[in-house]
Order: C-alpha cells, then sequence, then structure tokens
C-alpha cells in the first residue's frame, strides 16, 4: 500500500488551510495513496505561529474549523483515502484545546483522534492540555501509529507502538532540525518501522517532510521551503520488499525474543 506525506503552507486562514489540505488529498489519492499524513497544527495553525496568545483560543472559530473538518472527511471517502490532519480539539472539560491529529478514514468518517500526550514546556504555559493514550489504526493489514512533535525525544512512545505491532508511525511537526531528523531516524531503525515526516513548507528549510524506512534511512522528502502551498510525496510499504528484508524479517522478530531474554538465558544453560 502507498503511504503519502504532505508539506503545507500553513496560514492563520483556517480556510486557506482547508484547500491546500484538500488539494494534497486529491494529488495523493491520484497517485494511488491509501493514506495521507499532515503537519502539526496543519488545519488549525500552531501556538505562537498562527495563534499568538493563549486568550486568541477564546476567539478562534471553531465553527469554522469544524466545517472544513466536516470538508475534509467528506473528501476521505470520496476518494477512498485516510487523511490524518493535524488541528487543535476543543476540550469539553477545559479551557484550553488538545493538540491533536484527526484521523478519517476511505468511508468519510472520523474514526479516532490522537490527542498529544507529552506537551513541551511552552505548550504546558497556558497553549494546551495533553492526551494520555496511544492511537493505532489499520489500513489494508498495515498498523499506523500516530506521535507528535517533541514527542520525538521520548523512545517509550516510539517502542509502545512496536509492541503493539504498528508497521509505521505518522509523525507530525511544525518544525524538525537537525535533532528531529537524527532521532526520528533511529526511532525508524530502532523499531524496525517506517516514518512518515510531516512538516510546514515554511519549516523546511530545517528539515524538509518525508518518510523514513524500517532501517532508519530516507526512502524519499520533499523539497525545502518555496512559494507551492502545498509539496508531497509517497512510498509504498512493502513488508515482502527484499531491501528491508533484513530490519523486517530478521532484527524485529530477534529483538523482540532478545527483549523477552530466553535466548540468553537458554545460551547459560538455565
Amino acid at each position: 500500500m502507498k503511504l503519502a506525506v504532505a508539506q503545507t503552507r500553513v496560514s492563520r486562514d483556517i480556510s486557506e488551510n482547508g484547500v491546500a489540505i484538500r488539494r494534497a488529498m486529491k494529488s495523493a489519492a491520484h497517485q494511488g495513496a491509501r493514506v495521507i499524513n499532515f503537519c502539526e497544527g496543519a488545519l488549525s495553525g500552531y501556538a505562537k505561529s498562527q495563534i499568538d496568545r493563549p486568550d486568541d483560543w477564546a476567539t478562534f472559530d471553531w465553527e469554522q474549523q469544524e466545517s472544513e473538518l466536516a470538508e475534509i472527511a467528506k473528501l476521505s471517502g470520496e476518494l477512498g483515502i485516510f487523511a490524518v490532519v493535524g488541528a487543535a480539539h476543543c476540550h469539553t472539560d477545559s479551557d484550553l484545546p488538545h493538540n491533536s491529529l484527526y484521523i478519517f478514514d476511505d468511508n468519510g468518517a472520523h474514526l479516532a483522534r490522537y490527542d498529544k500526550r507529552f506537551l513541551s514546556n511552552t505548550e504546558l504555559d497556558g497553549w494546551y492540555v495533553s492526551g494520555t493514550k496511544p492511537v493505532t489504526f489499520d489500513v489494508d493489514g498495515y498498523r499506523f501509529g500516530c506521535a507528535i512533535c517533541i514527542e520525538c525525544q521520548f523512545p517509550e512512545v516510539f517502542r509502545e507502538y512496536e509492541q503493539v505491532g504498528a508497521d509505521a508511525v505518522l509523525f507530525s511537526s511544525y518544525g524538525l532540525g537537525a535533532f528531529f531528523d537524527i532521532a526520528l531516524q533511529a526511532h525508524a531503525g530502532f523499531n524496525c518501522m517506517w516514518m512518515s515526516v510531516a512538516t510546514p513548507m515554511q519549516s523546511a528549510d530545517a528539515g524538509a517532510a518525508g518518510i523514513i524506512g524500517p532501517d532508519g534511512g530516507w526512502i524519499t522528502r520533499c523539497v525545502g521551503p518555496n512559494s507551492a502551498d502545498m509539496d508531497l510525496v509517497i512510498t509504498r510499504l512493502d513488508r515482502d520488499d527484499p531491501v528491508f528484508d533484513v530490519p523486517l524479517n530478521k532484527a524485529r522478530p530477534w529483538r523482540a525474543k532478545a527483549r523477552v531474554g530466553k535466548i540468553y538465558r537458554d545460551n547459560r544453560g538455565f
């Protein structure tokens, strides 16, 4: 199955963001993608970038965002594609929203929502409220997990997804940089899984969006920042690809046995 990652330009205009998201969805579906991953805050905008102050959530146009989310869901069904879209989520028990990824399935339904669990110190200072659980979903026999931005600094997030059989993690951020680039390659290689990495167009100079293979190497990346409102890349996920035979069919199952430890106890004769 084909996985796409989008690099859209995020603006203060929710409707404008929605147009760019749907344009990317159409392009990805036209090329046969079954899943497309967007960056953190792709629809709503992100803290201190499009949302200037925490107080701005009080006047945020939640109705407009709901309208755009409904259009994205409808298009997912029309195109037969799963869309994972970064947007703030209005939390009913708090004045602050979640920093979330909305997941829409190929029937146009809101399948799930991942709420960022590990918030940065800045985000905790009146911007967002944290989530509590991991989220996975399956497409054509492949399992996907979700993670957002600073969560790349928590190896347990990716280890947890490996333990529940995820083939890939859809990672969304509002910028990468050298450390994120290295860390995400390491998580992909350590856990022998694909890694989709989404970031906005205006942050692409620090590291473009792309897809990392289960060997920890970049398979494909978008170009750097440019005047376009959208760019995307696509790769095929195939467990039988001989290029990834060692990480998928040898290293991953062996590491699972090694972590249990029985192979070492047997080796010692007890």
